[in-house]
């Protein structure tokens, strides 16, 4: 019991600290101090005293944990703005250049005008380079997790990116090479991007585990405004170089993936400086292995239980299998948003329903939605753990394909003669995307072992990544539909 006299001795309370735990087996509860006011406090003061003592967070030790290395920890610490907002870009930046190169369709179309097979299979070959590489760069580094250098990886991987921008940002105003030869400059920068995407994703999700639980939701924000992001900044571009009579389509459509291109390069490097400087702030060296870093329990590396995949197959077959479809339809979107163009007359219609502006205004509202879906699934009412319902729902997905060819593909006419309806096609889609593919994340550690969590969480990743390998492959038959 503590007698405590406030300035000018006006106000005094008896702060009594509540009783540990009779055993020592059972974990003690640390709750904020009691404020019990004396005879001469003022009613109002200790109701406020009250009011600021129940928002104090009420958390539980581990069993065997000292209770000051707790405070200590980074779990037990406020929630820093700085690193939220870190983690928060570098989810951006993890998938900034692979949205980057879907929102950038009609410079493409115009880079590959002169050759129809590119001009009708780039998206496909884009999608196909991509994610294939995505699947090799992750089960890879997940060979390689005993000597993992994460800070490396997050490093190596924003490095990467700031060079293909750069290398695609030259090629848009230097390099006049015809389209046979600007597609292997365009796939090797897919290449490297998707490794690249690869490298962040295994470091970021792996270093931010040190941190609190917090900033890996930073991260999935950042990955759902990536989605966004890139298509205003496409937008953006397109319109500040504004077409006039003296100056032709191709060089305006140059001058505006020259800055859009260098735009992703800024945003590149600006989150490596910010890396850097939250690597300086916790005295970590990108040079340094986990084990040389710290001597510290708590950032040892963990020991990982070895699970079999057909263990976690006949668990987890439905939650897989949706996972798998979800994002195996998801890939169809690419290739029919720039295909897809506005059903007014493109010569008297408004810059918006022009080409440049259109496609990437539909990336954006595909996008949007499918953060709208993640972020939905914070609220209980539209959360959903049941697999077989996760697995009809992305099998009711595959509507949306004959959705799609009811729209104006490449100027041909739509069965349904409405932007509106194309856009609400759009919106519901990547909703539908975010919704399954959040649930089906967030429900898989119910429905597994205590030590087979960590396993099935690389496990539903490896199904994710197929169904994207899967999808792209498949759009090849879908574009010639």
């Amino acid at each position: 019991m503590t007698h405590l006299m406030t300035l000018g001795s006006r106000t005094s309370f008896t702060l009594r600290s509540p009783p540990r735990s009779p055993s020592p087996s059972t974990p003690s509860t640390f709750s904020a101090l009691e404020v019990v006011p004396n005879s001469h406090s003022s009613p109002s003061s200790y109701i406020m005293q009250r009011l600021r003592e129940w928002w104090k967070p009420i958390y539980e030790p581990l069993e065997d944990q000292d209770e000051r290395g707790d405070m200590d920890s980074p779990r037990a610490q406020r929630v820093s703005r700085f690193e939220y907002f870190v983690f928060l870009s570098l989810g951006v930046a993890m998938l900034w250049s692979w949205n980057m190169l879907l929102a950038c369709a009609t410079y493409f179309q115009r880079r590959f005008a002169e050759n129809e097979f590119l001009l009708n299979n780039f998206q496909s070959l884009i999608l196909a380079v991509g994610t294939i590489t995505n699947l090799g760069s992750a089960l890879y580094l997940s060979y390689r997790q005993k000597s993992a250098n994460y800070p490396w990886r997050i490093c190596a991987s924003l490095v990467i990116n700031c060079g293909v921008c750069t290398v695609l940002a030259l090629s848009a105003v230097m390099f006049k090479v015809g389209p046979e030869a600007y597609i292997m400059i365009l796939l090797t920068c897919v290449f490297w991007a998707s490794w690249s995407a690869g490298l962040s994703q295994n470091g970021m999700f792996a270093f931010v585990n040190k941190f609190d639980g917090i900033y890996t939701q930073a991260i999935m924000t950042g990955q759902g405004a990536a989605g966004v992001l890139p298509a205003i900044a496409q937008i953006i571009s397109v319109l500040a170089v504004p077409r006039s009579p003296g100056t032709q389509g191709s060089t305006a459509s140059s001058k505006s993936a020259f800055i859009y291109f260098l735009t992703a390069t800024f945003v590149s490097g600006s989150c490596l400086l910010l890396f850097l400087l939250l690597l300086s702030r916790h005295h970590i060296s990108p040079h340094k292995s986990d084990s040389e870093v710290t001597g510290s329990e708590d950032l040892a590396p963990a020991i990982h239980t070895q699970v079999s995949l057909w263990v976690l197959l006949k668990k987890l077959k439905f939650l897989s299998f949706a996972v798998w479809l979800c994002f195996l339809v998801t890939m169809v979107f690419p290739v029919y948003t720039q295909a897809i163009l506005s059903v007014r007359p493109e010569d008297s219609s408004p810059r918006m329903f022009k080409p440049d502006v259109f496609i990437p205004i539909s990336f954006m509202l595909w996008n949007l939605g499918d953060l709208t879906g993640r972020v939905s699934c914070g609220w209980r009412r539209f959360t959903c753990d049941s697999p077989k319902l996760l697995a009809l729902v992305s099998i009711a997905r595959l509507v949306f394909i004959p959705l799609y060819m009811m729209c104006n593909i490449k100027g041909h006419g739509a069965v349904i003669s409405s932007d509106f309806f194309y856009w609400l096609v759009q919106l519901t889609f990547g909703m539908s995307n975010g919704w399954v593919g959040s649930n089906v994340m967030m429900s898989t550690p119910e429905w597994v072992d205590d030590d087979e969590k960590e396993a099935s969480g690389g496990f539903m990743g490896m199904c994710l990544v197929a169904g994207l390998a899967t999808g792209s492959l498949a759009s090849f038959l879908i574009v010639n539909v």
